[in-house]
């Protein structure tokens, strides 16, 4: 039993290496976006979007329905989701304040081929340093981050846009040691 303690207790880097010989091979957090939808507007909406605008300190986007649900009261175009995407050393500040909530432990299965990964936290409430009033109550909702490599924008630019060889998307595998080294979070 203590072999097996062992073996889960050791982190073996195996593209710490090449990313020292090669800066441009060493991934990078891109976006961390947080989107919470509550399926209906009018004050609910309004309560969720005051409290993302509280966590975040941006503002958040509205996202309207796609389509009328009658049984659920939704009407096609009226908001009830909103978004919020955030960049750069505020987005590492933010991520680690979600993982706050997970123990700093993550899925594996989290992890898409391209190297993303995506959480949901159940009650805002969970975050650390998260305000609450008890007059908005609490909300749940997704995070989604984006890991990429330096040169990605050859992919979206507007001018001589070009596709990226397989070889340039970060692999799952790099996603999670990249995230194990950068944020000390655990895969589990």
């Amino acid at each position: 039993m203590t072999e097996e303690v062992m073996e889960e207790e050791q982190f073996v880097p195996r593209f710490a290496e090449e990313w020292e010989k090669h800066p441009m091979k060493k991934p990078r957090l891109k976006a961390l976006i947080v989107n919470t939808c509550v399926g209906e507007s009018g004050p609910t909406y309004e309560r969720a979007k005051s409290i993302l605008r509280q966590i975040t300190n941006r503002e958040p986007v509205e996202k309207p329905a796609k389509e009328s649900i009658r049984g659920f009261g939704i009407r096609k175009g009226e908001p009830i989701a909103a978004v919020v995407t955030i960049r750069g050393e505020e987005a590492q500040t933010l991520l680690r304040r979600f993982l706050y909530a997970y123990d700093y432990e993550i899925k594996s299965s989290s992890f898409d081929q391209q190297g993303n990964f995506a959480f949901g936290i159940t009650e805002h409430v969970d975050i650390e340093d998260a305000p609450f009033d008890p007059m908005l109550g609490t909300i749940g909702f997704n995070v989604v981050v984006k890991i990429e490599r330096p040169g990605y924008r050859v992919k979206y630019r507007q001018r001589k846009r070009q596709k990226l060889p397989k070889k340039h998307f970060v692999s799952p595998e790099e996603a999670m040691e990249f995230v194990t080294t950068e944020f000390d979070i655990k895969v589990i």
